[in-house]
């Protein structure tokens, strides 16, 4: 019963916030708190729930007060900059910016923390996603393929995990898995490159007059540019003699018109921005104070990395001083922190609602029960098998239980299985990696609540475009694992 209770709450909850019938916020209490009491957690549910929210209550803290710093941030102009420089690198070209996204965050990912990642990821390109006007649903569906694909690091957490259960050298588990690693993400950037081309023709599509071909578009001036704005915003949108109308000059790639933003398109006197988060004449921009920004998040970076003191504080101390130096006024502090409060109850809600969830499948033994009975339906037939279908397993496994009951609960009970039938528990522990990339998806992950409350993403919408994704790198990764004979057969 309890088997049949942990699958279907875990199935309802997917398609309910995938098919938007409830938000993310709402399934995650409703249906846990509906199964629990069918699973007969009665009265006690409060506990079970209260037991889960303690080790919940660092990651709501840390993503607050990140959100309200690299929010501040984004309001005084200290990425700014930035985005003009990506913009003359990549230019306006959607798949180089998307492939240039995947990047960056499998670069910023070797670092080992996803919170990290996605908060440097999110922070330099979404403003460019704005700017450019394409879906930031593509940006947090690229970050977490990288993010999830380089998760297998052995600092990463997972590897260490399979490592120490096991009683093996993490170095046995992790380089013969290198192969894999590469493959994975050839399988990410082609992932990217490939919706980088939608977004491209999806622009084209919508605002032809801007991203068209020679031969569809119409004569392109200012005035288009500053009135098409999607945000119904309006500027000067000056052009630059000698670049044609408002700076930009068309150059023909092949079959698809790819239009030379020049810096005009990026100067602050465009108004294409205008009344977003972007806007070049916002009354929160400090120019004057651009170096200390710079000065105090490189401060913040180095402390994220070098992990001497907990990062909810980090970004406490960080958000504090960062208010008082650039808003002195404590009424312009005050609206400060209401400015960025819807961000801040959208995430917060999200993690202390993902208490119900993990509090009832641990609590009532759903999780123990489901991992249980997947050991006991695998016929001795299979047995064989065992470092293959444990890889198999660990996609939707890790994606409804934490890391720690996976690696610590279910793979000793599959590798001493497995060792029956000669596998060795070093290829039961590099099967068992190589579903990090769909595990980093799940909504019992802290890291991908703040990507997409960075993004300003619905979790339901990041799911339908990331999750299939996410499983071919996983079989790819699990695919060239056999054939490298990293994970091999009885």
């Amino acid at each position: 019963m309890l088997v049949l209770l942990g699958f279907a709450m875990i199935a309802v909850f997917m398609v309910l916030i995938m098919t938007k019938k409830l938000t993310p916020v709402l399934a995650l209490i409703i249906v846990p708190t509906v199964f629990g009491l069918f699973a007969g957690a009665g009265l006690g549910i409060g506990d079970m729930v209260l037991e889960s929210m303690k080790s919940m209550t660092s990651t709501a803290a840390l993503l607050m007060f990140a959100i309200i710093y690299f929010g501040l941030m984004i309001d005084v102009g200290l990425f700014d900059p930035l985005v003009k420089f990506i913009l003359r690198k990549l230019g306006n070209d959607a798949a180089k910016v998307v492939l240039g996204t995947a990047i960056l965050a499998a670069a910023v990912s070797l670092d080992g923390d996803g919170s990290t990642t996605f908060i440097l990821t999110t922070a330099a390109m979404l403003p460019v996603y704005l700017r450019l006007k394409m879906s930031p649903v593509v940006l947090t569906c690229v970050a977490g393929l990288a993010n999830g694909t380089m998760n297998i690091l052995p600092w990463g957490g997972p590897t260490a995990r399979a490592a120490t259960a096991l009683h093996l050298d993490v170095n046995d588990v992790f380089v013969p898995m290198i192969p894999s690693l590469i493959a994975g993400l050839v399988v990410v950037f082609g992932f990217a490159w490939l919706l980088g081309l939608q977004e491209r023709n999806r622009l084209r599509a919508t605002s032809p007059e801007i991203w068209g071909t020679p031969d569809t578009v119409e004569p392109f001036t200012a005035e288009k540019f500053d009135g098409g704005a999607s945000d119904g915003g309006s500027g000067t949108g000056r052009g630059r003699k000698g670049a044609g109308p408002a700076g930009v000059a068309p150059a023909v790639g092949g079959s698809v018109a790819v239009l030379e933003r020049t810096e005009t398109l990026v100067d602050e006197q465009d108004g294409g921005m205008a009344d977003t988060a972007l806007d070049p004449n916002r009354s929160t921009l400090r120019p004057k104070l651009f170096w200390f920004n710079l000065g105090l998040t490189v401060a913040v970076m180095v402390m994220l990395v070098a992990d001497l003191v907990p990062l909810p504080f980090v970004f406490m101390v960080g958000s504090a001083i960062a208010l008082v130096v650039n808003f002195p006024n404590v009424k312009e502090q005050g609206a400060q922190l209401v400015a960025h409060s819807s961000s801040i109850v959208a995430v917060v809600s999200m993690v202390m609602a993902a208490a119900v969830l993990t509090g009832v499948l641990t609590g009532t033994g759903m999780v123990e029960a489901m991992s249980a009975w997947l050991v006991q339906i695998i016929p001795s037939s299979m047995g064989p098998f065992m470092a293959v279908i444990t890889g198999v397993l660990s996609i939707p496994m890790t994606f409804f239980m934490s890391n720690d009951a996976f690696y610590f609960g279910v793979l000793p009970v599959l590798s001493e299985t497995a060792a029956h039938y000669g596998i060795s528990a070093a290829e039961m522990a590099r099967a068992s990696i190589t579903g990090q990339p769909f595990h980093l998806q799940s909504p019992l992950v802290p890291a991908i609540l703040l990507l997409v409350s960075l993004a300003k993403v619905d979790l339901g919408d990041h799911h339908k475009k990331v999750l299939w994704r996410t499983a071919v790198v996983s079989l790819v990764m699990l695919g060239v694992g056999m054939l490298t004979g990293a994970i091999g057969i009885g």
